[in-house]
């Protein structure tokens, strides 16, 4: 996820696989396959250089509909402070259909907590899914407005123990390297244990719509994400542009917890 330093989650699904999120603004797109990543993006390496799958879906996305004004909250991020229930659902509706997050704060405390208030005040809402990596991941997590991008830049977190694995349908959040969690977040597509040693801590998992997020367009491959400092600055309306078949987040939410069941009725007296 998708701003506190514009990442880009790099993989090389050769030699040294690694999954980072580089700063657009000061930072090079390339780091060594060493340098130790935190949680949310693998360890920084040279972004693949293999074309990506070139499937076009059947219908072309939708990209003309304005979207509804950002939360107003959202513009100063430090004052998003909401503390996470032990576990929560967020909905996420989206061009393709409906996927369900379940979060266990005890997993990654910190990630569960930001994951929350990204959700809770639409943060999310329009976001394009700008890296889908087939048999790989799936990344989001950059907004479609220029002016929040720059609001989030800075609002890194620190890292959580990693104390689940990358298993498929888990959602962990993207870095640039230790402690620079921010917004950007990735769904596996599969077991991708190898990220659980480079500091990549699951925060969640899928629980409903594996099928709609194995479906997301992938045509694109990794060429979005290798122009984060772009899709940062210039938001949808560049994504609209360059990559309009894109899908995208209609609306996420939090699930409200179901009510309590009544309590029992006494036996009737006879």
């Amino acid at each position: 996820m998708r701003v506190g330093s514009n990442a880009i989650l790099a993989i090389a699904l050769t030699a040294g696989v690694a999954l980072s999120m580089t700063s657009a603004h000061a930072q090079s797109t390339t780091k060594p396959a060493t340098s130790t990543p935190t949680q949310a993006k693998p360890a920084p390496a040279k972004p693949a250089t293999t074309t990506p799958a070139t499937q076009k879906p059947a219908t072309a996305k939708p990209t003309t509909a304005k979207p509804a004004a950002p939360n107003a909250a959202l513009r100063t991020p430090a004052k998003l402070k909401d503390v996470a229930p032990a576990t929560y659902r967020a909905n996420f509706e989206t061009s393709v259909g409906v996927f369900v997050v379940e979060v266990t704060k005890a997993w990654a405390p910190k990630g569960a907590d930001r994951f929350y208030n990204l959700v809770k005040y639409g943060y999310f809402d329009g976001n394009r899914f700008f890296r889908v990596v087939k048999n790989f991941m799936v990344q989001f997590g950059i907004n479609g407005d220029p002016k929040l991008n720059e609001a989030w830049r800075q609002t890194d977190i620190t890292d959580d123990p990693v104390t689940q694995s990358n298993k498929k349908g888990y959602i962990t959040f993207a870095t640039r390297g230790p402690n620079t969690r921010t917004t950007q977040v990735f769904i596996n597509f599969k077991d991708n244990a190898f990220l659980d040693s480079q500091g990549f801590a699951p925060f969640g998992q899928i629980v409903v719509g594996q099928d709609v997020v194995d479906k997301l367009n992938g045509e694109y491959g990794e060429q979005p994400s290798q122009m984060q400092a772009q899709i940062q600055s210039g938001g949808n309306a560049f994504l609209a542009k360059s990559f309009p078949r894109l899908d995208y987040i209609k609306k996420a939410t939090i699930e409200k917890p179901a009510a309590p069941a009544p309590p029992a009725k006494p036996p009737a007296k006879k």
